[in-house]
C-alpha cells in the first residue's frame, strides 16, 4: 500500500469510530505513520483528504455489495442478498466489513451538512449509486419503469431506515426485518422473479 492509500485507509478507520471533526491531522499522521510534509504532497487540506477517504469508502462499500449481490444470486435474490449482507454487517459477521458503526456517509454528511459541500454531494451521491443497485436489479428481472423507480426508492429507504435502527437503537436484526419488508412490498407492487 502506498502512502496516500494508507494515509486515506487510516483516516477512514479513525473518521468512522471516532467522527470527523473529532480527528485531528496529528492524530491520522501519527497513526498512518506519516510526516506532515506527506500528507501536504497528496492532499492540499484536511478538506481534500476527507473526500478522498468518501471516495475510498464508496468505492469499498459498494464493491462489497456488488459482491454479495452476485453470490446471492439472480433475481430477486439478489434483493434478499442486500439485507442478508446487512444483517452481516450488523452482526459482525461478514470480514469484509470493520465493526459496526453506522453508516460513515450519514455521519459525514451530518458533519457537513450545507448540501453544497464537495462532502456533502460526494455522500448524496454514494446514496444515489447504491438505490441504482436496487433499480437496475428490478429491471433485470423486468418490472415496468414505475415499478422500477417506486421499487428502488422504497428499497433504499428500507435499507437506510435498518442501518439507523441497527446504529442508534442497537436493533441488530433490522437488516433480516428490512428485507421481509422488502419481500412483501415487491410482491404487492407486483414485482416477481422472471
Amino acid at each position: 500500500m502506498d502512502k496516500r492509500q494508507q494515509l486515506v485507509a487510516c483516516a477512514f478507520e479513525l473518521f468512522y469510530c471516532h467522527g470527523i471533526h473529532a480527528v485531528g491531522i496529528n492524530q491520522v499522521l501519527q497513526e498512518a505513520g506519516v510526516a506532515k510534509k506527506t500528507l501536504y504532497h497528496h492532499f492540499s487540506s484536511k478538506d481534500a483528504l476527507i473526500e478522498a477517504v468518501v471516495a475510498y469508502r464508496h468505492q469499498e462499500f459498494k464493491n462489497w455489495l456488488i459482491s454479495r449481490i452476485q453470490a446471492s444470486g439472480e433475481g430477486l435474490l439478489a434483493v434478499q442478498g442486500v439485507f442478508a449482507a446487512l444483517d452481516d454487517w450488523f452482526h459482525e459477521r461478514d470480514p469484509m466489513m470493520r465493526p459496526f458503526h453506522g453508516c460513515f456517509f450519514i455521519h459525514a454528511s451530518g458533519e457537513y451538512a450545507n448540501p453544497e459541500h464537495p462532502v456533502h454531494q460526494r455522500c448524496a451521491d454514494h446514496k444515489q449509486s447504491i438505490k441504482q443497485l436496487f433499480a437496475d436489479i428490478l429491471d433485470q428481472v423486468g418490472a415496468t419503469p414505475e415499478q422500477v423507480r417506486q421499487g428502488a426508492d422504497t428499497l433504499a429507504l428500507l435499507k437506510e431506515g435498518a442501518i439507523v435502527q441497527a446504529h442508534v437503537c442497537g436493533e441488530l436484526d433490522a437488516g433480516r426485518q428490512a428485507g421481509q419488508l422488502a419481500m412483501t412490498y415487491l410482491k404487492q407492487l407486483g414485482v416477481q422473479s422472471e
